[in-house]
């Protein structure tokens, strides 16, 4: 007597093991990530304005908001941040490469620990350096801004090549592809995320140090803030404060989303 089994293994007509259904990719960007800042930020500015609306301004308060002064200190703190940022990723990232490569990673060790210097020293003493050297202006502002935010891309990017599979590295020079190939469509992909993190940490920095642009005649919001400390008023302060604290989370939102969206989907866990 046959059993079952055997009647399909004779037969051929054994039915056969139907493949579990293909979930859908994950999405990268969920709608919570896209709405809870924003509405927080929202929420916090309108606070703000209302705030305003009702309290009482005397003739300094007035003087140092009107004619302009908010949104030009805004533009120059956006300015200071995008262009410092620029500089640090064209000055970074290609020297993080150099020295994982070859006959410089001897070299390696010297350069993050200038950039170490340039991040532990005080970055009001720094710019104060830079302002004796250069005089006052944007530029000794932006330099001090560079110099303070290099060090996480440079390390991140560092520590992202070396952190490699050697192995696949090897298997990619294996199949005939150049050091080049390997660098741009192996190494750099793979250490997206390492970068990408030092990248997020470099821009909340920056509008951070950019407050102290002030000092060195760089303008930006430092300027309402010292204002508001030096008058002892109240308004101008919290005003200065409240947008350097939301202009540091509306970047690092933006930031984080940027990360999400360039980090590569086979380095993702589940895909």
């Amino acid at each position: 007597m046959t059993t079952p089994e055997l009647e399909d293994e004779e037969t051929g007509t054994g039915t056969e093991a139907t493949p579990p259904p293909a979930t859908p990719p994950k999405r990268r960007i969920t709608w919570q990530k896209l709405t809870f800042l924003p509405a927080a930020l929202v929420a916090i500015l309108l606070a703000t304005w209302l705030w305003f609306n009702q309290a009482h301004l005397d003739a300094i308060s007035e003087n140092a908001l009107s004619n302009g002064q908010v949104s030009k200190a805004l533009w120059q703190h956006v300015r200071l941040t995008v262009i410092s940022t620029f500089f640090v990723l064209i000055i970074a990232i290609p020297l993080g490469i150099l020295l994982t490569r070859g006959a410089f990673r001897k070299a390696a060790p010297v350069a993050m620990t200038f950039a170490n210097m340039g991040q532990a020293t005080p970055a009001i003493g720094l710019l104060a350096l830079l302002v004796i050297w250069l005089g006052t202006g944007e530029k000794a502002a932006l330099i001090g801004i560079i110099i303070y935010a290099v060090l996480p891309v440079l390390s991140n990017t560092i520590a992202g090549l070396k952190a490699n599979d050697p192995t696949l590295l090897e298997a990619a020079r294996g199949i005939g592809m150049s050091q080049l190939g390997v660098l741009a469509k192996v190494e750099l992909p793979l250490a997206v995320p390492l970068i990408l993190a030092g990248v997020r940490t470099s821009l909340v920095l920056n509008v951070g140090t950019a407050t102290l642009a002030t000092f060195g005649g760089g303008g930006g919001l430092g300027v309402l803030i010292t204002t508001g400390i030096t008058t002892q008023r109240m308004p101008v302060l919290v005003l200065g404060s409240i947008l350097t604290v939301s202009l540091a989370l509306l970047v690092d939102w933006l930031a984080s989303l940027a990360e999400l969206l360039l980090r590569p989907r086979g380095l993702e866990v589940g895909t």
